[in-house]
């Protein structure tokens, strides 16, 4: 049985694939009235997205001025520096300076370094403004642009490098800074010291434009590819982190499938893949894990049934369920999560700041060095596959992630 459905989806119709059945219950009524239900659908749908962002205070967007270095004098206690490498399709801003919604076919690289305040607040970032303050703001304090050639260098030349590359995939809705600033974030919470990777594919950072970034998304399958290759090909390299979210992960999970298909075996063997809230429909990721085949290291979901932006975007694709919204509490998925080597772990109880619940990833990120000891203490949880449920409260004996439906 598929694992993506639940215990009543599968009492009801024992036989069809869940995506098929909602599609069905549609396609009763004529062209004409489906297709105004599909409008004043994907209307109503946008509008509360757009309703939520603006009322958890995220209205207003950064510029690309926030991409020129600064030059500070601060007190080395009250910021870190961050270093990180950016590969883009997007085509550059006509003043040089940033990158915008436009697709182009290639890739740009650069190098960036950041100070990040230590004493942040969560995951909210703060831009810098007229008179930058490094105790509270991000600040872009070096960029150099590198080629295709030499991105690789930069990272196995680290003195941190450690032998593992890290990719970042954002979702929909992101502009470029947006992107790159998150990245930061997430890096110095992560506290890595190697430069890892942000795959910055041409999102038109724009509420209403979902169908415009699925398109884009899937524009960008060889670029990202291409990335994986790169660094795969690098025998100083032995793993390669691939995290992704929300639409990115769709994005990564093509690219991952083009390798398969290209047979690019040792490079899958060197991948851990982590989709954060991954805007997936459950048939198509039926289909590209079918493809993929099974990975050395099996795939991790993090996943939330209260995800409330993915609960839209299984609106406006006429109610066929997100990868992102599973119950890890349902039999169905606790056993269909084993038999396909999957991670599936509920990040609920993790803050989310964008109104939607659809950022919770931001807040894993500092919790990644906790995974990681977690595996390698008890090969039960997390070693193996199967459904969890992440529990900031937990103590230190048990550790945060849980099996779900134990306590």
């Amino acid at each position: 049985m598929p694992w993506y459905l639940t215990s009543t989806d599968a009492a009801k119709h024992p036989s069809m694939p869940l995506g098929s059945r909602m599609v069905m219950a549609n396609t009763a009524l004529p062209i004409h009235r489906r297709a105004r239900r599909a409008t004043i659908r994907i209307n109503i749908a946008l509008a509360a997205i757009a309703s939520s962002i603006a009322l958890s205070g995220c209205s207003s967007r950064p510029t690309e001025d926030v991409l020129s270095p600064l030059v500070t004098a601060s007190d080395s206690s009250e910021t870190e520096g961050v270093t990180l490498i950016t590969a883009t399709n997007r085509a550059k801003s006509k003043s040089g300076l940033g990158y915008t919604r436009e697709w182009e076919k290639g890739l740009h690289f650069e190098r960036y370094r950041f100070s990040v305040p230590t004493n942040r607040s969560g995951t909210n970032i703060s831009y810098p403004k007229s008179n930058p303050k490094p105790g509270s703001d991000y600040l872009v304090t070096g960029r150099e642009s590198l080629t295709a050639d030499d991105f690789v260098g930069k990272i196995v030349d680290d003195p941190a490098f450690d032998g593992t590359a890290s990719v970042f995939v954002h979702g929909y809705n992101n502009s470029f800074v947006e992107a790159l600033y998150r990245t930061a974030q997430m890096t110095a919470d992560v506290d890595a010291a190697r430069p890892p990777v942000l795959f910055a594919w041409p999102s038109a950072a724009s509420v209403m434009g979902y169908v415009t970034d699925r398109d884009a998304a899937l524009y960008s399958r060889s670029e990202l590819t291409s990335v994986l290759e790169a660094l795969g090909e690098s025998a100083k390299i032995k793993r390669i982190t691939l995290v992704a979210h929300s639409m990115g992960g769709f994005l990564s999970m093509e690219a991952v499938r083009q390798l398969r298909l290209n047979g690019r075996a040792g490079i899958l063997g060197k991948l851990q893949i982590i989709l954060a809230s991954p805007d997936i429909d459950v048939d198509v990721f039926r289909s590209q894990i079918t493809d993929i085949g099974e990975l050395s290291t099996p795939i991790t979901l993090l996943v939330s049934k209260s995800d409330r932006a993915l609960a839209v975007s299984s609106l406006l694709a006429m109610r066929r369920k997100r990868v992102g919204k599973v119950d890890v509490h349902d039999q169905i998925i606790k056993e269909a999560a084993k038999s396909d080597r999957l991670r599936v772990v509920d990040i609920s109880s993790l803050q989310s700041v964008d109104g939607l619940g659809h950022d919770r990833f931001a807040s894993f990120a500092r919790f990644a060095g906790t995974l990681a000891e977690t595996e390698a203490r008890d090969r039960r949880i997390l070693g193996n596959v199967g459904a969890f449920v992440f529990e900031t409260a937990s103590s230190a004996v048990t550790g945060p992630f849980q099996v779900a439906g134990e306590n």
